[in-house]
């Protein structure tokens, strides 16, 4: 079963997070830096876990990571490290709190050169899976195949995220996903 399969399979009124970021998140391009790195920190935590456990703990993830803004994960120093390693509510893995500072940086820098990380993103489209792998790991780290192709897929960088089958997939084709440009 694929996700957009386990997606439908769910009652509309479920508690399962699943489906509304299916029906309205999943594959959808995002403008926003701070919503793009929402997403690659996401991602990363997910390593090794399920994706509804990262949806579960979104709004913990957000409020400790400060709404995700980058300036502000880009300055956090040791005490909010040891303040995040003690939070239940998100994933307390030391490498994974590590890159998302440290990625938080980076696009800091990607920023200063670009003028935003989604435009950074779209100077690099299109690129095939392999060769986003090879530049996500020159830039960032805690980031491989998986990591960089989901990230990839769920933003509309990467065809992938819904089957054609999918009622969701018409609906993303209406906000113009970057995989677009590359067909």
């Amino acid at each position: 079963m694929n996700y957009c399969e386990f997606a439908a399979s769910l009652p509309e009124n479920t508690d399962n997070p699943n489906k509304h970021y299916h029906d309205t998140q999943y594959g959808f391009p995002i403008d926003s830096d701070n919503g793009l790195f929402e997403r690659l920190v996401l991602e990363i935590n997910q390593a090794g876990l399920s994706w509804t456990l990262m949806l579960k703990k979104r709004q913990a993830f957000q409020t400790a990571f400060k709404g995700f803004d980058i300036d502000t994960v880009a300055a956090f120093d040791e005490a909010d490290i040891e303040r995040l390693l003690a939070d239940a509510g998100i994933v307390r893995n030391r490498l994974k709190i590590d890159a998302a500072i440290f990625n938080a940086r980076q696009i800091q820098a990607l920023q200063q050169e670009y003028g935003s990380f989604k435009n950074w993103l779209d100077a690099n489209h299109p690129l095939d899976k392999a060769e986003w792998v090879k530049l996500f790991k020159k830039h960032f780290k805690f980031v491989g195949g998986e990591i960089v192709g989901e990230f990839l897929m769920s933003t509309g960088y990467l065809k992938g995220a819904h089957a054609e089958s999918c009622p969701v997939y018409r609906e993303t084709l209406k906000y113009h996903p970057k995989w677009l440009d590359a067909v």
